[in-house]
């Protein structure tokens, strides 16, 4: 299967088009929303025992309620088992990812208005929080690094994490990124049992406040389920890239970044080029061809070929930056001369990489922002996890005297307006306090 190449505005294109975005919004499989209905049904009825069952059943792993727990010191001990230099990276990984989001976040204000009104907010980290890391396909160290250390940043205590066993044993990356991203409780379970147990706890794990990290439908449809009891991040996708090229782009890097994005192996990621370049189009279709060759994944990638991978050939870059604020993609690549100059044109991209030497993937591990992501169009109205994830904001209000009187009557009628005439006379019985009443107190 070869990169398909479309024209803009032909009908081709928009059949094409119509597919891709048809996928927004639509309700998770109804086999899928009744199994794990049951699942969180059965954890909440039966704790560790229902937890247990389901690992031994969906992953193959018979632990104990005191093996479901790595220890404190298993955690602090896995640094030393894998090679010097991996470990090298993780840690070179955690500095940039701690220090980029530390630029993240918010902070507590207060001012003093032209009514003597003290006005401003406090900022909160969350207590506790879950994270969930996928295993089911392979060990992933980064995802640990983007979801613990932005809650750790923010100043949560209790980091708990979640990840599915392996038959093969404990992951010995995963828990390394666990000890480094400052992780202080992990579980062998994963599914929607996992989640379940993280909402609503069990005699070993106790419920969080809010439960991050990407996962398989099951875990989406989970995560959603219980989202009021906890809070979440997101409702992650499958991974998405999109690359606007001009014909200057260089066709086998162009080709790489696409790859890179769609070997995950699910086959609904995306990967998209758009350029006005006709010769460019047909470049990096070939050398596509010529990468996949030798790509261990080259498989899982010709899935994503067949049924979510397209050259679109635009009329112009203008049309191209309209195009791609239509698709919202999780990741933006502007393979073009001045990309920063391009940069207000984006409305709608989960991130945004500028020029031919920042391919999504150095995001992906590095650079520092995070690598979770809004997918499947989220990104016109949602934002990469950061640590603002993990706090929570209240607003402060201290009126004066002054402030009460002049904005009382306005206040009880709006009350009024609404039929709440409680509200209105809890106003009002301060608006008509006696000046010398209201001096006694002495915050006034």
């Amino acid at each position: 299967m070869k990169l398909r190449i479309l024209t803009s505005g032909t009908p081709a294109m928009r059949r094409f088009m119509a597919m891709l975005l048809g996928r927004r919004g639509g309700a998770a499989d109804a086999r899928i929303n009744a199994t794990v209905a049951e699942i969180i049904a059965d954890v909440r009825c039966r704790g560790d025992r229902a937890l247990l069952e389901y690992t031994q059943k969906f992953d193959g792993v018979k632990l104990t309620a005191r093996t479901l727990r790595v220890s404190a010191a298993e955690i602090a001990a896995a640094p030393g088992k894998i090679p010097a230099r991996d470990r090298r990276a993780l840690e070179l990984a955690a500095r940039r990812i701690t220090r980029f989001h530390r630029e993240t976040l918010a902070h507590a204000f207060s001012f003093i208005d032209d009514l003597g009104m003290r006005l401003g907010q406090i900022v909160r980290p969350l207590h506790r929080v879950g994270l969930y890391v996928p295993g089911g396909l392979g060990a992933y160290p980064s995802s640990v690094l983007m979801n613990a250390i932005p809650a750790r940043v923010a100043g949560v205590r209790e980091i708990v994490m979640v990840a599915p066993p392996s038959r093969e044993g404990d992951r010995d990356a995963v828990m390394a990124a666990a000890a480094i991203a400052g992780v202080t409780e992990y579980y062998r379970v994963g599914g929607a049992q996992a989640v379940a147990a993280l909402a609503y706890g069990t005699k070993t794990i106790a419920p969080v406040d809010k439960i991050v990290g990407p996962g398989n439908a099951y875990v989406q449809a989970a995560k959603k389920m219980v989202y009021g009891v906890a809070d979440i991040d997101k409702m992650a996708g499958p991974s998405e890239v999109l690359v606007i090229a001009d014909a200057g782009a260089r066709a086998e890097w162009v080709a790489a970044d696409l790859i890179a994005q769609a070997e995950h192996g699910s086959g609904d990621e995306s990967a998209l080029l758009l350029t006005p370049s006709a010769r460019v189009a047909q470049e990096v279709a070939r050398a596509l061809e010529a990468a996949l060759a030798t790509l261990p994944r080259a498989a899982a990638v010709r899935r994503v070929l067949e049924r979510r991978a397209a050259a679109i050939i635009v009329k112009d870059l203008e049309e191209a930056f309209a195009l791609s604020n239509r698709i919202g993609p999780e990741h933006l690549e502007l393979e073009i001369k001045n990309p920063r100059r391009w940069l207000a044109k984006v409305s709608a991209a989960g991130a945004v990489f500028l020029g031919a030497m920042s391919p999504a993937p150095l995001g992906d591990y590095i650079a520092g922002p995070n690598h979770v992501l809004p997918t499947g169009g989220s990104a016109r109205f949602a934002s990469p996890l950061g640590a603002y994830d993990f706090l929570k904001r209240t607003s402060i209000i201290e009126a004066s005297t002054r402030a009460v009187r002049e904005l009382g009557p306005s206040a009880a009628r709006l009350a009024r307006m609404e039929g709440f005439e409680g509200h209105a006379r809890a106003i009002e019985l301060r608006s008509r306090t006696p000046l010398d009443a209201a001096q006694r107190n002495p915050h006034r």
